[in-house]
């Protein structure tokens, strides 16, 4: 025996608004929360490094769209991607990866020093989010994971970088060697600005450390950015100064709207294009013959696997195969032209006769 439930709406009865609105036509209209392409983070799972797992540089990306940054701690601090296991909690959730931050031994704590990484995206991004920024009753929510070797109070903030520069910072506790979920929801204000391109248009910061130079911020409060306030952590050191510590990081999410939805898992394939758009590792190879024997290079076009953000800077890494080239000219025989956001043209360098062949490593980069 079938059964129908004829009505306009459904409403939760705690709920401010329909969840559900049916026409007469037999269609309806839901007001769903875990929308798909809702997560404006890149990589939040962790799961892409295309330059390597493990880097102990400042100002570097292991991790793709994480920069990893710090400044006068006094000790080797290693930035990598690991993998969780089965016992950490959000194994359990669906992820298999996270970003560390490690310190060789105990640091130093300092007004001028500190710790953090970063994700930065394109204005246009935020701009056309569906986001009302300047209306404080529209909020975007920020969520993550979150694990250190020491209880303490840790820092993360928002920014903004068209017009005048933003800033909402929050701290959040964390117990030693507990993973924890982090939510966030960031109202809009009246003073903020993302324009429509793909220039950086706002950042999100995370800090194990923030020396008090650096920590202009209040709480949960808008404010001009200054050129020191970056947080509101305020020299919180016992993590920094307890000796080989850890800060864990996964599972990071921004999404429109004032409630933080499950993590919008995609596959390691659509965030890697993703992340091609501001970066791409591969290797390159040219083979050609020289019957002149002259000093010349002999072109070919390569495409990237997407559209990228800007004309980005080749760097050469290791050589993979190099035979008949001119490591003399050019960047040690290796030559590029006519590079743009859809693609480039190499050519190993030859001057003399006989088959030449130029393979390389190399890194494409337009970051933020």
């Amino acid at each position: 025996m079938s059964s129908k439930l004829i009505v306009n709406t459904i409403r939760h009865t705690g709920a401010s608004s329909d969840a559900v609105t049916l026409a007469s036509d037999g269609t309806c209209t839901a007001n769903l929360t875990n929308k798909p392409n809702r997560n404006l983070i890149i990589n939040g799972a962790m799961q892409v490094a295309q330059r390597g797992t493990s880097s102990t540089t400042t100002n570097a990306y292991t991790i793709d769209r994480f920069s990893f940054e710090f400044n006068g701690v006094g000790v080797t601090v290693t930035n990598s991607q690991q993998s969780l296991s089965s016992s950490d909690t959000p194994f359990t959730k669906g992820f298999r990866k996270f970003n560390r931050i490690a310190l060789a031994s105990a640091g130093t704590a300092g007004a001028g020093n500190y710790i953090l990484f970063e994700h930065r995206l394109e204005a246009q991004d935020v701009a056309n989010s569906g986001w009302n920024y300047t209306d404080a009753n529209s909020f975007i929510t920020v969520s993550f994971w979150a694990k250190a070797s020491t209880s303490q109070t840790y820092g993360l903030s928002f920014e903004s970088e068209d017009g005048t520069a933003q800033l909402y910072p929050k701290t959040f506790s964390l117990t030693a060697n507990t993973w924890t979920k982090i939510t966030q929801s960031i109202p809009g204000n009246s003073n903020l600005q993302f324009d429509d391109n793909n220039n950086i248009g706002a950042r999100f910061k995370i800090y194990p450390y923030l020396g008090t130079t650096y920590s202009g911020g209040t709480d949960n409060t808008w404010a001009a950015r200054s050129a020191l306030g970056y947080g509101s952590m305020g020299n919180q050191s016992a993590w920094l100064t307890a000796g080989a510590s850890t800060f864990d990081v996964t599972g990071v999410q921004l999404e429109v709207g004032s409630v933080a939805t499950d993590f919008e898992h995609r596959s390691y394939g659509q965030e890697l294009a993703l992340c091609q758009r501001y970066c791409v590792v591969d290797v390159t190879s040219r083979n050609w013959y020289n019957a002149s024997g002259q000093n010349v290079y002999d072109y070919q076009l390569i495409s990237w696997p997407t559209t990228m953000r800007a004309t980005p800077t080749i760097t050469y890494g290791s050589n993979v195969e190099m035979t008949n080239v001119n490591t003399s000219g050019g960047v040690n025989g290796h030559g590029a032209a006519y590079v743009t956001t859809s693609g480039w043209n190499y050519s190993p360098l030859s001057n003399s006769t006989g088959n030449t062949t130029g393979r390389v490593n190399y890194t494409a980069s337009c970051e933020l």
